[in-house]
């Protein structure tokens, strides 16, 4: 999927929409051949992997910055931050970018797959179980033929980890 597909993808799921039209749109990708979702009410955009410019003294999850339309943006690839093995990244890696706290950071995820409509009477509370993403995910998404089609939702503000990775030290990114 191109940049203009990706882009194309998630405007029109926004697109002329007030808040409450988009509470139940989530953005999906994958991790590890795992379907998780992001709500796209803070979702800015999507684009292809590009090259990073690695900062010293991040945690480890957090890649690097990109200089995006004038503004630098720190990454946090997923796959580290849910524990995982560094994965190489491939022509479907994709970045999805966010707004956190007021200021932009980037995901870096396997791929992207679709905007998902999932009402709330399809969305569980995740199980009381304790592992490495169980304090990032916000509920369970049925969807698909039957509610067979199993979403994670995701807290992008768990993800980002403000305690352990402060926005405000970046202060104010625009170039």
């Amino acid at each position: 999927m191109n940049n203009e597909n990706l882009d194309m993808m998630l405007s029109e799921a926004q697109d002329g929409q007030n808040p409450q039209d988009v509470s139940n749109k989530f953005l999906t990708f994958f991790i590890e051949n795992k379907l998780y979702g992001l709500a796209i009410t803070n979702v800015n955009g999507i684009t292809q992997i590009q090259e990073i410019t690695p900062m010293p003294e991040l945690p480890y999850y957090v890649k690097g910055i990109i200089n995006m339309r004038g503004t630098v943006i720190p990454l946090i690839d997923v796959n580290l931050r849910f524990g995982n093995m560094e994965q190489p990244y491939t022509d479907r890696t994709c970045i999805i970018t966010l707004e956190i706290s007021g200021n932009q950071v980037g995901f870096i995820v396997d791929a992207v797959e679709a905007v998902l409509d999932i009402p709330d009477e399809s969305i569980s509370p995740p199980p009381p179980i304790t592992g490495s993403t169980s304090g990032y995910i916000t509920g369970i998404g049925k969807c698909g033929d039957n509610g067979t089609k199993i979403v994670l939702l995701l807290d992008s503000y768990a993800l980002v980890g403000e305690a352990a990775f402060d926005m405000s030290a970046f202060g104010d990114m625009t170039v």
